[in-house]
């Protein structure tokens, strides 16, 4: 009898790892859907009517580059909970006229009048993570601008539009969103505005409520007409430096005015094959390179996705990686960041040989390369002429710092909080700096030309993620759509850059589908392994095959959706 029942516990606890899509005819068994396909153009984006706003611009004959710039605008009303007119902005373009791949770095700076020092002298030993004092200046809206002075097609009004006619006429939420928005009512209702902006008589919409953004619509509306600076330099900037300063920010006009992107050249690791692209710092995005190169002085194709041998290499690799994250990924105005050390090939070779194979690392140290010089949302659009955009916009915390200005419709981010205080490191605060960033767009091409736009959000899961999918579909031989779904690992607890050292090894957190008998192996090894719930990111990815089809895929896990024509 008790072996029976031991029996039934074990068969039901395999069955709770099987996918609900174990019956489908093609795909593995834990596969959502098959892939999305389309010749004109796909976009992917994390909330359906932005995928379609997006569509609609490319079928009235804009480009991917028109059509990227209006979904992120429409998902800073739909999705706020990951993304705004108040945040920053990365993206990489490959431009079908030239056959080349640009980078976007979109981020803000710290205002220039505010400094470490200050933080010390009024008792601080971190950054405050929401308020005014993480505030630093939004770079989303000059990010669709210089995209589209050196890229796009359609007038800007044209591009807004769909928008601003959503934000007045309303929009259902979605019950994701609705989760996430939830969340953040309790936590933000207190900073002046937001209520009143960002609720319905005090309450977070529910799903299916309609929800109006009258004032975005407005400013919207504003800039369309009055291009960038209407955002920098016209009332807008004003409204902005008028509310950090009653609210004991230091965001100012100047800091306003002063803003400009900058276009940057990505940066690669080739992969078996692929040449894998990626942001150079202040992002994170070479963690990713660094990672693969590790995984890629092994034989990892012979190992199973379920297997501890895997989950333990690649965690493994990510801890060697993020040491590097902690200590040298930073503005690189303000140091002499050592990217080309970084994600180089012999790096990755002496980086490896502190892997032991049958036991998890407790601490790692950073390596010392020779200096040289040298939720969020995120989308991807593909065009008929064979030009992609890969690009993510954050506000930072879900909705930002809760700093609303009146009238203004969007909530400024608090990217400043990833600053860190310890002196005479590369990410210490200081006026007019860009802080250590999470959000990193991704490219694959092979052969020179593209093979995959594609991003996995979801702060420090990024990097992991776009080394997760990478493997997933060069080593395992999955689909687009294959290799999103898959079962994530997502390692935590690692050294950060705003000061966080790794204690006693991190946690392993295994998405639903890694067997028993894999967690019982990998707890052995020395691994502390946790269930969490929902920290695994949100993926969407164009693929390009060698005949011209596109293949979409977007997340199961969220509100997203591919869809092309």
């Amino acid at each position: 009898m008790i072996q029976n029942i031991r029996v039934f516990f074990i068969f039901t606890l395999l069955l709770s790892f099987v996918s609900a899509a174990a019956d489908r005819v093609t795909g593995l068994s834990f596969v959502t859907r098959s892939p999305v396909l389309a010749t004109n153009g796909m976009a992917a984006t994390s909330q359906p009517l932005a995928t379609q706003v997006a569509l609609d611009i490319l079928k009235s004959g804009g480009n991917a580059i028109d059509a990227a710039i209006a979904a992120n605008a429409m998902l800073g009303l739909v999705e706020p909970t990951g993304n705004g007119m108040g945040g920053d902005l990365f993206a990489m373009v490959w431009d079908a006229e030239t056959k080349k791949l640009y980078g976007l770095n979109g981020s803000g700076r710290s205002p220039k009048s505010l400094t470490r020092q200050w933080f010390v002298d009024n008792g601080y030993k971190k950054i405050p993570s929401h308020g005014a004092l993480p505030v630093s200046v939004p770079g989303a809206v000059d990010g669709w601008f210089m995209l589209h002075e050196r890229f796009g097609s359609k007038p800007m009004l044209d591009i807004l539009q769909p928008t601003i006619t959503y934000a007045e006429k309303g929009v259902p939420i979605t019950q994701l969103i609705a989760y996430y928005w939830n969340l953040s009512v309790p936590r933000l209702s207190k900073y002046p505005g937001f209520v009143e902006q960002y609720t319905i008589n005090g309450k977070a919409p529910k799903e299916g409520q309609i929800w109006k953004n009258p004032n975005l619509a407005k400013t919207l509306k504003a800039i369309a007409i009055g291009g960038r600076d209407a955002f920098y330099k016209g009332d807008i900037a004003h409204t902005i430096a008028d509310y950090m300063k009653e609210q004991g920010g230091f965001v100012n006009y100047e800091d306003m005015a002063s803003h400009k992107g900058n276009w940057v050249i990505p940066v690669s690791t080739n992969y078996r094959g692929y040449d894998v692209w990626e942001l150079p710092p202040n992002g994170q995005g070479i963690a990713a390179l660094q990672i693969l190169n590790i995984l890629e002085r092994f034989d990892v194709a012979s190992m199973q996705l379920d297997s501890a041998e895997y989950v333990h290499l690649f965690t493994e690799a990510k801890k060697l990686a993020f040491e590097d994250r902690a200590k040298f990924y930073a503005d690189p105005d303000f140091n002499k960041v050592p990217l080309l050390e970084l994600i180089s090939k012999s790096y990755a070779n002496k980086r490896m040989e502190l892997i032991n194979s049958s036991k998890a690392g407790k601490s790692y140290p950073a390596g010392n390369p020779a200096l040289k010089h040298g939720d969020t949302i995120y989308l991807t659009v593909a065009d008929k002429e064979g030009n992609m955009v890969s690009l993510i916009q954050s506000n930072y915390r879900g909705m930002g710092s809760g700093m609303t200005p009146p009238g203004l419709g969007f909530i400024l981010q608090d990217r400043g909080e990833l600053f860190t205080l310890e002196k005479d490191h590369f990410n210490t605060f200081e006026g007019g700096k860009r802080p250590f960033h999470t959000i990193i767009p991704a490219f694959i091409s092979k052969d020179d030309v593209p093979w995959l736009s594609f991003g996995l959000m979801g702060g420090a899961m990024q990097p992991q993620g776009h080394a997760q999918i990478v493997v997933n579909m060069v080593d395992f031989g999955m689909d687009v759509q294959e290799a999103g779904d898959a079962p994530r690992i997502h390692h935590t607890g690692s050294s950060e850059p705003t000061g966080e050292v790794m204690e006693n090894g991190g946690v392993v957190n295994l998405e639903t589908g890694f067997s028993y008998r894999t967690v019982r192996k990998l707890m052995r090894m020395g691994h502390k392994i946790q269930f969490a719930n929902g920290p695994y990111g949100g993926y969407q990815a164009i693929q390009v095959m060698s005949n011209g089809v596109y293949h979409g895929a977007s997340e199961s896990r969220k509100d997203g959706q591919a869809a092309g024509y």
